[in-house]
This record gives structure tokens, sequence and C-alpha cells, in this order.
């Protein structure tokens, strides 16, 4: 069957749920106790945490688009327990310390289930946990030590699969092994935000939308329509941090691409197998990710163009023709069956990546400046950890508590240098990423169970690992 790939449009998840009505924005200067920078997944988490734990608080959350515009509402849908910087933590703080980040991520999955359902929504949640699977000797051989260090993070409970049991799962053309950890779970992005959302204001947040923040300096976050003045303003921006004034090279916005099929029938379903409905990705150095929709379809990503030049993003999810059948590519190695099926949809986002690939939660005490992100693709479950941290740090920074696990956790408050300046930025990234992709087609045909050497190097350079 042969359809029209609908182009852009923010995302698959907005063409199937609807963009929400839009809410009103800021009319002029206003003051609050708190203002929050963000709309997607990291700001509404925090004013949700504050809010709840000190009720009385007057907080504004200021959004240039609408809630969930950037990559809460465009991502792969996968809460799962991954956070970018845990060995550099490892490194720097010691091994108890990431062992104790690790298990906070792992209570996240459960703490995002558990609040979607208490507060009602309905966001396709499936406890599927995540599939990683390996094709070639390389992969398998990085595999099997990933999964090392992952028991050795207090991960007991994670699975490593041969061949035939990862068929059992799912039937990967080519696979050789997987690992199954079950801190994993399946989301629709946009009804997740859109949830969230909704029950942020229930609780009293103020909400402005249409409101693009310019400048943020201490007690002051500026935009076209006036100036909010709190004693606290904590920027939630992730991959669009660079628009913000003085800001340009602290996060480099990542692009991200997907492809969404038409709902597939039962009989290829009963080929693919994937009744677990795993949230599913590779070993591979230029990763894809995917999932099985409420709808059965397949929604599966990875890196397109991977940057623009001058840290420039995209408006409304537009991705060039070649990612697109770059990522058909990679749906029909995984399922050859699968040759004949439509892409329905395409679309594109950007994620937040520090220079040391470590995602970070911050408060300036002086300042009363605070932020969070960093997440590198890991960003579902990494911002709910996120929000809950920010709201401790505000707390116990305000009087209104005292420090928690939390806020001794070894990202908090940890400093990266920034992004070089252009054109090293641009050329650096599409080289790494032109160094991925070449050593994951090298691996494919050498068959050998060394990693490529060159993405040993571009890991080193990058500071990736």
């Amino acid at each position: 069957m042969s359809t029209r790939t609908i182009n852009g449009g923010i995302s698959f998840w907005y063409a199937q749920d609807g963009i929400p009505a839009p809410r009103e924005p800021l009319t002029g200067d206003a003051t609050a106790d708190v203002v929050i920078v963000g709309g997607g997944y990291t700001g509404l988490w925090t004013a949700y945490y504050l809010k709840k734990a000190v009720p009385f608080l007057n907080i504004t959350v200021l959004e240039a688009r609408f809630c969930g515009y950037g990559a809460s509402g465009r991502n792969g849908g996968w809460l799962y327990n991954g956070i970018a910087g845990r060995d550099r933590y490892a490194k720097l703080h010691g091994h108890d310390a990431a062992v104790r980040l690790q298990q906070a991520m792992n209570d996240t999955v459960d703490e995002v289930v558990r609040v979607a359902a208490e507060e009602s929504i309905d966001a396709d949640v499936h406890r599927g946990g995540v599939l990683e699977v390996a094709y070639t000797p390389a992969q398998l051989s990085r595999l099997k030590a990933f999964h090392a260090a992952e028991l050795e993070f207090g991960e007991k409970d994670r699975l490593l699969l041969g061949a035939r049991e990862t068929a059992e799962r799912i039937r990967v053309a080519g696979a050789v092994g997987s690992g199954w950890t079950p801190h994993g779970a399946r989301v629709h992005p946009v009804k997740l935000v859109k949830g969230l959302a909704a029950a942020v204001e229930a609780l009293g947040v103020t909400v402005y939308e249409s409101t693009p923040v310019t400048e943020i300096r201490p007690k002051h976050a500026v935009t076209p329509y006036g100036t909010v003045r709190a004693p606290y303003v904590l920027r939630c921006t992730e991959g669009f941090t660079a628009s913000l004034k003085g800001q340009r090279r602290s996060w480099l916005p990542m692009n991200s691409s997907m492809i969404a099929t038409e709902p597939l029938p039962a009989e290829l379903w009963e080929s693919i197998g994937w009744a677990g409905r795993e949230t599913l990705g590779d070993m591979a150095h230029a990763y894809m990710y995917a999932q099985r929709t409420a709808d059965d379809r397949i929604a599966i990503g990875g890196r397109g163009v991977p940057y623009r030049f001058g840290s420039r993003t995209d408006n409304d999810g537009r991705t060039q023709p070649a990612t697109i059948e770059a990522l058909r590519e990679i749906l029909i190695r995984f399922f050859p069956q699968l040759a004949g099926v439509s892409v329905t949809h395409a679309w594109s986002g950007v994620l937040g990546v520090p220079r040391d690939w470590c995602a970070t939660v911050t408060l300036d005490r002086s300042t009363g400046l605070g932020w969070a992100g960093g997440y590198v693709g890991s960003g579902v479950a990494t911002a709910n950890l996120a929000a809950r941290t920010l709201r401790d740090l505000v707390r116990q920074d305000s009087g209104q508590g005292g420090p928690t696990e939390l806020t001794s956790l070894p990202w908090v408050n940890h400093r990266v240098r920034r992004w070089e300046p252009e054109p090293l930025r641009w050329v650096a990234v599409q080289g790494m990423y032109a160094a991925y992709r070449g050593a994951d087609r090298r691996e494919l045909s050498a068959r050998s169970a060394r990693t490529d050497r060159v993405a040993v190097v571009a890991d080193r350079i990058s500071g990736r690992h």
C-alpha cells in the first residue's frame, strides 16, 4: 500500500491527538513567587510538584508557543531509566553516588506512571520494559559490556537474552542478542503533556502561551509583552535554550527525527511478535528507538541532520526526504516483511546536549536562577526527576524544607564548559555523526567483535563516553 507521507505538522502525536486550544499570552508586567520558563515536561512537572508541596506559592509558566510544542510533544515515547552522564558522575563523585542516581531514575518510571493514574491522564501507558538489540558481533560485545555495567549500578532485574530469546519477544532480522530492563514503558507523548498541563492549571498555576522569553536575569523573565518578576526564575527550555540571550553555547540543540507507519494488520504483527509492546532500541553508534503504538503502528526514530548551523531550531518539524528514507531503511532492515508498508508521518525535533553529555539540575542560591536539562534524548523520565529535584532545591533555599535525597544526587549543581563557537561547533557535530554512521556500516560488514576504532576516537573527542 502507498500513501502520502505527512511531513511536519509538529509530530504524528499531534496529528493523532490534535493541537490544543491556545491559552492566553501574557499581557503586561506581572509578579510571582516562582516563574518557570518553558511549558514542556520539565517546566510542567516542576510547577506540578512545587504547587503540590507548597500550595500557597504563586507560580507562573511562560511558554513560547504552546505546552508540549518542543521535544515533549515530538519524542519517541520512551519512559525509561536511562540518564545522560551517569558514568561520568561515577568518576567525579564515586560509584555509590552514581548508584543512587540510577536508583532514582528506576523509581522515576514508577513515579510518572503513578501520577498519570492519580491525575487520570490516559497517555497510552504500557509497562513493557525496554528491549535493546544487537545485530552485529561488535554490537553484541557492547551489549554485554553495557549489561555488566548496569548490574554494577544496581539494576539486578535486567536480563541478557540470546538470539532465540530475543526472537520470542520481537523478531528483529539478524538479531544475535538483546538486553531487557523492566524499568521502562511506552507512552503517548502528547497525551501525557496535555494531561500534565491540565493538572497544573487545575492546581492553580498560571500558564501563559505564545509568550516567548527573550532574556532571563536574576528575578526577571523578559518577554515582548512584559516582564515577570519573581525571587526564583527556573529555565526549563532544554533544546530551545540556545535561543535565549547569553545561552547560545550552553546546550547544543541536537536534531532527532521520526517516522510512523500506517496501522499494521494482525498477520504482520504475527510475523513480528512484539506482543509485550516493549520500547525497542539497538546498540548502534547512531542508534534508533521505536515503539509499537496503541493503534498498532510502528513509530521509529534516529538522527537525521543532527545539527543546524548557529544552533537554529525548526518550526514545524518538517524533515528532509533523505532522513525519512534513512529511517525507512532501518525499519525494513529490522523487519523486511514491512517493505510494502506506508510511512504516514514524518517529523523532527531538538533535544539539549551539554558539552560533556551530562544532564544537570542547578539552583544558584545567590541569584535565584535555576535550570534543568541537557537530557541528550532521555528526557521523558529524566524531566520528572529533574522537576522533583528543582522543587526540593527551591523549598530548601526558601526555608520551606531541608536537604533531601534528591538534592544530594551527583548531578545537582554540576557545571560544564560551553560549546565551541561556530563554525567549529557545526563541523565537529557533522563530523562526529558521519564517523558514527561510517562505523556502523563497517561493523555491519566486518563481522568483528571489536568496536570500530573511528567510533572509539569519536567518543573520546566528543565527550560522549
